[in-house]
């Protein structure tokens, strides 16, 4: 299977051989010629999965093939995080690189006036966040009225960060008659109810069970104090295996106080969360990115959009209490064939975290054994892998994929003017 036998145009082929694509992933095989046929589809995609893709590609084709001279915004695609409404604008850069297509990426946490000016100008496409796009909507710098294509992204993560509400205003002023793209990683009930008020017979695709996502990583679990963690964690990064690790904690403020314990055992290192201005969050990645920066202390939702190529390790400084997170997490490393390790601490109150993420492995983590910092109650032994008989592991989401760079004051802008209404996904988006 290639990309040019799912029906994509030579365009969109040369974009994609020429980011380094040469195999669809699955999501992609199944998704793109529902797409292309102009269905609604439901999506069921995992971490890591190539899903921005199986939208972005036919979603620009079918921009492009109804393209006329004055530039309307038909394509909306919506994203619950300023970095994965970041990435997904730089892929559809990279794959919109051969046509003449306008597109742009508006979120809050910078100055509006750099998007609201985009945005006049016209685009094709538009990449957004639901507050920031409500805001822009409220002030009559968007208008819905001519949406031909609408992509919910992460649908579940919006439900646990409470944008559904959002959502539903967003939906109310999208034209009744237009292809629907949902996507999430699980599908809880709110969830599947707001799919089956959104999709009209709509196709469905699914990836291989998120459990299946960890078999490429190495994985090792240290049971140690609460107290002691910031010490192993130094105790680590000071091995020279550890070339480029990225920190998951639970709270912002964890993040924090993670990273100035690094400082003052001088080891560089930078949070990315919430809190954080999007000036000082687009820094880090970027230094992280390039490889000036080798630590990065990220929360789940921060770390949303985070598609970096070389990570070694990931280290869960914090157990999650959602199994699925686990595996999102670690994803971010063993990418592209390349080989992984995921290192996980796991204090007294957490060990039940551990059950359930073994449970859902189907197997049980590596034990570290003889560190220094070793907790002082033994740990138990390990539990029964059957799964609970009781509702099972609680449930999260997320999936991601290729291209990431967080825009600064504001989305900058791609392509040449073909006179008044050329259009192109270029360079720079």
């Amino acid at each position: 299977m290639s990309f040019e036998t799912l029906g994509l145009s030579p365009p969109l082929c040369r974009a994609v051989k020429a980011a380094g694509y040469t195999t669809p992933t699955p999501i992609q095989v199944e998704a793109i010629p529902h797409v292309l046929a102009g269905r609604d589809l439901l999506g069921c995609a995992q971490t890591g999965t190539g899903k921005t893709a199986a939208f972005g590609l036919p979603l620009l084709q079918r921009l492009d093939a109804t393209a006329g001279e004055d530039t309307v915004l038909r394509a909306l695609v919506l994203t619950p995080t300023r970095e994965l409404a970041a990435q997904i604008g730089e892929s559809l850069t990279t794959y919109g690189a051969n046509l003449e297509l306008w597109h742009t990426v508006v979120f809050g946490g910078v100055n509006d006036k750099p998007q609201i000016a985009e945005l006049g100008r016209g685009v094709d496409a538009l990449v957004a966040t639901p507050g920031r796009l409500l805001d822009l909507m409220g002030r009559g710098a968007v208008s819905l009225a001519d949406i031909e294509i609408f992509v919910l992204d992460e649908a579940d993560r919006m439900l646990d960060m409470g944008f559904l509400p959002d959502v539903r205003r967003v939906i109310a002023k999208l034209p009744k008659k237009r292809q629907t793209l949902f996507f999430s990683a699980t599908m809880p009930p709110e969830i599947q109810r707001l799919a089956e008020d959104l999709l009209h017979d709509p196709a469905r695709v699914a990836v291989a069970p998120i459990s299946s996502r960890a078999d490429a990583i190495a994985q090792r679990v240290y049971f140690v104090d609460k107290a002691d963690k910031r010490r192993l964690l130094v105790e680590l990064l000071r091995q020279a295996a550890l070339e480029h690790v990225l920190v998951f904690t639970r709270t912002k403020h964890g993040a924090n106080r993670v990273v100035e314990h690094l400082a003052k055992a001088g080891i560089e290192a930078a949070a990315i969360h919430g809190n954080k201005s999007q000036g000082a969050r687009t820094r880090a990645l970027d230094g992280f990115r390039a490889g000036t920066l080798n630590v990065l202390v990220a929360t789940d939702l921060a770390a949303r959009g985070i598609d970096v190529e070389g990570i070694t390790h990931v280290i869960n400084f914090d157990l999650p209490n959602v199994p699925e997170t686990y595996v999102h997490r670690i994803g971010r490393t063993a990418r592209a064939g390349a080989s992984g390790t995921a290192l996980s601490f796991c204090e007294a109150e957490e060990r039940p975290f551990l059950a359930d993420i073994e449970r859902l492995l189907g197997e049980h983590l590596e034990r570290a054994e003889g560190h220094p910092f070793a907790a002082r109650e033994a740990p138990p032994p390990p539990t029964d892998l059957s799964p609970k008989k009781s509702g099972g592991p609680p449930r999260s989401g997320g999936p991601r994929p290729p291209g990431s760079r967080p825009s600064g004051g504001g989305p900058p802008r791609g392509g040449r003017r073909r006179g008044r209404g050329g259009r192109r996904s270029g360079a720079r988006a």
